[in-house]
């Protein structure tokens, strides 16, 4: 047997071997009890616009610098490097910005990312000064990968992606490491193509640092017992051109999302390109109580000094915490 024949056994494996585990560790009731159990939540808003305009959906045709946060295995299948930037304005003034480069070598591909949420200043309160102390806060939150990836063939291929994360609340910090890897698959010539990734998977992260706070016998430091454990997802995605000619384009994608932390959900998604320079998106998440409206984008493509350069832009409506902006710029090298 060949390597590459083994190795494409070993992702098969792997594929029903973590879709059994996320059964049978993270089934739909089990999930609804441990909503909001995990620390690092960060970790799970979406990073870029053009994803996020889809519902979340396009885990398999996330071929750009997304595919270091989506699955490490699509990297390797961008036809140049890459780099990408997006910020997000999430809610209550916090910001979401992410950065990744992408080096193709061949049919090897070579990342690192940097995914970056910052609370903005948070007026401190206390049980003595419920109106507030007048000293603001703010928390930090990191999580860095570095990715490997491997086309196979060109119907196949994979990675692994060796992350850190890091969360800061004043005086106690959180860090730890995890891995990603995921495989992408192309069904010949068909247009279809399925992906499989795991994410964050790794240690708990024990507290560093202490915590100093107001008593009627006056101050009182402690230590925090508890560790963070990360929020893990297993996905499994698929993506197909309905349409794809010169001047048209219609793609829809499909994703199942199973978190260590919550229930499934089942994403959709499309985006219709018109002439390989404009386009629009949208989707629709299915099993977040606060996704009651689609998402939508948009996005445009353009030559730029002999690269190409692409400008995007998503919107997302939750709810409770209302509009989420996010906008995009990624250069083909």
């Amino acid at each position: 047997m060949t390597f590459f024949k083994l190795l494409k056994r070993s992702c098969l494996l792997f594929l029903f071997a973590g879709f059994a585990w996320s059964q049978s560790a993270f089934g739909q009731s089990y999930g609804d009890d441990r909503a909001g159990t995990e620390g690092f939540q960060f970790a799970k808003i979406s990073v870029d616009a053009r994803s996020a305009a889809m519902g979340n959906s396009n885990m398999a045709d996330a071929i750009d610098g997304s595919s270091l946060y989506w699955n490490p295995a699509n990297a390797s299948v961008l036809e140049s490097s890459n780099v990408m930037i997006n910020h997000t304005e999430y809610v209550a003034d916090i910001n979401l910005d992410y950065l990744s480069y992408i080096h193709k070598l061949g049919a090897f591909a070579i990342g690192g990312s940097v995914q970056y949420l910052n609370s903005g200043e948070i007026r401190e309160t206390t049980e003595f000064e419920p109106l507030g102390t007048g000293r603001t806060f703010s928390t930090h939150h990191i999580s860095a990968g570095l990715t490997g990836s491997h086309q196979i063939t060109e119907f196949f291929s994979y990675g692994i992606t060796l992350r850190y994360l890091t969360e800061k609340y004043i005086d106690v910090s959180y860090q730890t490491g995890a891995i990603d890897f995921g495989f992408l698959y192309y069904v010949g010539d068909t247009g279809l193509r399925f992906g499989v990734s795991l994410n964050n998977f790794g240690f708990e992260a024990p507290a560093q640092g202490t915590v100093s706070y107001e008593t009627l016998d006056g101050t009182v430091e402690q230590t925090p017992e508890s560790e963070l454990s990360l929020p893990t997802r297993f996905n499994i995605a698929a993506a197909y051109n309905i349409i794809e000619n010169e001047s048209h384009e219609l793609l829809v994608t499909a994703q199942i999302t199973n978190p260590s932390d919550n229930s499934e959900q089942v994403n959709i998604g499309a985006e219709y390109g018109f002439m390989g320079q404009f386009f629009v998106r949208g989707g629709y998440e299915f099993g977040n109580e606060e996704r009651v409206w689609p998402s939508f984008g948009a996005g445009i493509e353009v030559p730029f000094t002999g690269k190409r350069l692409r400008a995007d832009y998503g919107y997302t409506v939750y709810e409770r915490l209302g509009g989420i902006h996010r906008i995009g710029l990624s250069v083909a090298l």
